[in-house]
């Protein structure tokens, strides 16, 4: 039986709810590698889950709509060796992700004037670099 995975402090995902694939990995292996499954695909259905709130299935499915495929999100992960380790890295970089996506928008930016003192600056700093640029008339008196 699979654990369940948590999702900050947003929601809890039921193990029966995720759907792991085992497939050959490739890369470092040893002998072993063309004979275990150590790869794994682990497959959670976004638009069907009952845990997931209604308001943050919506921003869910619209912020990761280029990664699902049928409302599924599908993580590979096939970094280490062994089979067990991938399955805690999927399970991790799954609720990662799903953090993420159920995020709350940022604050909007309240727009701000230039104080009288950076606007005073500015102009000072540009009659400086003007000054200078006179100083390089190329004229010189002999």
């Amino acid at each position: 039986m699979a654990e369940d995975v948590r999702v900050g402090a947003r929601f809890v995902i039921p193990g029966a709810e995720l759907r792991e694939r085992f497939s050959r990995s490739s890369g470092p292996g040893g002998q072993g590698v063309n004979t275990t499954d150590s790869r794994v695909e682990l497959s959670f259905d976004v638009a069907s889950s009952a845990v997931i709130p209604p308001a943050l299935k919506e921003r869910i499915t619209t912020r990761l709509g280029t990664r699902l495929v049928d409302g599924v999100l599908t993580i590979a992960a096939s970094e280490y060796r062994s089979q067990l380790m991938n399955r805690d890295a999927a399970r991790e970089r799954l609720a990662d992700v799903l953090t993420k996506a159920s995020a709350p928008p940022p604050a909007k930016r309240r727009p701000t004037k230039p104080s009288r003192g950076s606007k005073e600056r500015r102009l000072a700093a540009k009659k400086r670099r003007s000054d200078v640029k006179r100083g390089r008339g190329g004229r010189y008196d002999d």
